[in-house]
C-alpha cells in the first residue's frame, strides 16, 4: 500500500491501478481506407464497488462521480467519488444512498448534485461530497415511478425527470426544492411521453427539449413493425420517439407542452447534439444504428426529419461528441447478451460522413460489459465511460486524433 494525495478530498491509502492492457484497435477491414489509418485514442480502467451508470464531473475538473446501481443487499448502492492522483483517476470514497442511482447532474452553480433513484431524487451537497464530510445528502425528494435520467436548466431553476415507469417527463421547480419546499408544492406537472422515456437533452438556446421513448404507445397508432427486444415476448411493437418539448409551455402547462413526436428506430434511447443544434443523434438500440435528425425538420416537417442511419453493433446505448463535433463516440451496450466477463466495443463514427451509412465508421475501441453512459469532460480531453456489468469506469484520451483542441 501507498499513500497518495488526490485533488478530490484528503489523503487517501489506495492500491495502485494497472493499466489493464486491453487491445484497442480499429477494425480492420470492411470500413475503406479512411478505417485503416484511424488510430484509437489509448485507456485505462478503474475498478469500482459496484454496478456504475452515470458519470458527472466537476466544472474544475478535480472530482468525478459516478452512481452506483447496485441492488439492496447484493452490491453497494450510492454514489463513487473519484480524485485526480498525477495522471491517474482514483477511486477516493464511496457515498451511501438508500436507492440505485442511475443518471445525475450537476447544477450549474456547482453546489448541488441530483441523482434519480428509483422513486426518489437525491439532492446532496457537492462540497460536502468532494471533502468526505458526514451526511452530504441534504435532501431526499419523493416523487416519480421509476426516475431513471435527470437534467436542470441552465439558471438552474428547473429539473426535469425522465419517468421509466410512468411514460411521462416529471417538471420540478428545483428552487423550491433547493429551499426545503415539500415534494407536492415543488412538483409543476408533468410531460406526457411514450413508453420508457430516457434521454433529457436541451437546445442551445433551451428554447426545445429533446426526448426519448423507447416504444410509442397504442393511443399514438403507429403500426407494429418490430420484434421486441431480450426475452420480451408477444407480438411485434412499434418503433419509438424522439420528442420535441416547448420548455416554456412546460414551465406553465407541461400536459400540453409537447409539439413533436417522430419515429425513431426501435428502442431509442440516448441523445446526442451538435453544438449548432442543427443534428441530433440518437441511439436506436432495438436496430443497432445510430439515426441522425435534422432539429427544424422534426418540428416543421417531420415526415423527412431523418436525415441519416449508421448501422453500429448490438444494442447501441451510449453516445457522445467529440472533437469539437466532428466525431460520435457510441457504446454497443449487447445488453440481451452481455455477461460481467464479456467484452463490448464503442464505435467512432465520422459526423461529416453520416450520409454513407456504414462508411463513415472509422472503427472501435474495446471497452468493458455493458457500456452504459459516455461523458465529456469540461476540457473536451477525457472521455469517460461506465461499464455497468464490469463493474468499471473507462478514461479514455481523447487526444491526437479524437481531440477537441
Amino acid at each position: 500500500m501507498r499513500t497518495t494525495e488526490v485533488n478530490c478530498g484528503t489523503q487517501l491509502r489506495i492500491s495502485a491501478i494497472p493499466r489493464l492492457g486491453l487491445a484497442i484497435g480499429a477494425f480492420a477491414s470492411g470500413f475503406g481506407p479512411a478505417a485503416q489509418a484511424w488510430t484509437p485514442p489509448s485507456s485505462y480502467m478503474v475498478n469500482l464497488p459496484g454496478p456504475p451508470f452515470g458519470v458527472v464531473m466537476t466544472p474544475d475538473q478535480k472530482c468525478v462521480f459516478v452512481s452506483l446501481a447496485g441492488l439492496r443487499n447484493r452490491m453497494p448502492m450510492g454514489i463513487a467519488v473519484l480524485g485526480a492522483a498525477g495522471d491517474r483517476w482514483r477511486l477516493v470514497r464511496e457515498v451511501p444512498m438508500p436507492a440505485p442511482a442511475t443518471e445525475m447532474v450537476l447544477t450549474h452553480d456547482g453546489k448541488v448534485l441530483i441523482a434519480a433513484a428509483s422513486d426518489t431524487l437525491m439532492i446532496a451537497d457537492v462540497d460536502r461530497m468532494t471533502r468526505g464530510t458526514r451526511n452530504p445528502i441534504l435532501q431526499s425528494f419523493r416523487g416519480g415511478a421509476g426516475n431513471i435520467y435527470v437534467n436542470v436548466t441552465s439558471d438552474d431553476r428547473t429539473l426535469l425527470v425522465s419517468e421509466e415507469r410512468a411514460a411521462a417527463i416529471m417538471v420540478v421547480n428545483l428552487e423550491k426544492v433547493r429551499a426545503g419546499g415539500s415534494d407536492a408544492t415543488a412538483i409543476i406537472g408533468k410531460i406526457p411521453v411514450g413508453d420508457a422515456p430516457i434521454a433529457l437533452t436541451f437546445s442551445p438556446d433551451e428554447r426545445w427539449l429533446y426526448t426519448t421513448s423507447e416504444i410509442a404507445p397504442r393511443a399514438w397508432g403507429w403500426p407494429a413493425v418490430l420484434k421486441p427486444e431480450g426475452s420480451m415476448s408477444g407480438g411485434l411493437v412499434p418503433e419509438g420517439a424522439v420528442l420535441v418539448v416547448d420548455m416554456t409551455k412546460a414551465r406553465s402547462d407541461p400536459g400540453h407542452s409537447v409539439v413533436a413526436r417522430v419515429p425513431a428506430g426501435g428502442s431509442p434511447v440516448r441523445l446526442a447534439l451538435s453544438s449548432s443544434g442543427d443534428r441530433l443523434f440518437v441511439t436506436a438500440r432495438n436496430s443497432n444504428s445510430v439515426l441522425v435528425f435534422d432539429t427544424e425538420k422534426l418540428r416543421s416537417d417531420p415526415e423527412h426529419a431523418r436525415v441519416a442511419r449508421v448501422p453500429v453493433g448490438s444494442s447501441p446505448v451510449p453516445i457522445a461528441l467529440v472533437d469539437g463535433g466532428r466525431k460520435l463516440v457510441v457504446g454497443n451496450s449487447d445488453r440481451f447478451e452481455a455477461t460481467r466477463g464479456s467484452v463490448s466495443t464503442l464505435s467512432v463514427i465520422d459526423v461529416d460522413r453520416v450520409s454513407e451509412g456504414a462508411k463513415a465508421v472509422l472503427g472501435s475501441i474495446r471497452c468493458g460489459a455493458f457500456p452504459r453512459e459516455l461523458r465529456l469532460s469540461p476540457d473536451g480531453r477525457t472521455l469517460f465511460l461506465t461499464n455497468f456489468l464490469s463493474q468499471s469506469l473507462q478514461i479514455i484520451r481523447v487526444e491526437g486524433d479524437l481531440a477537441t483542441q
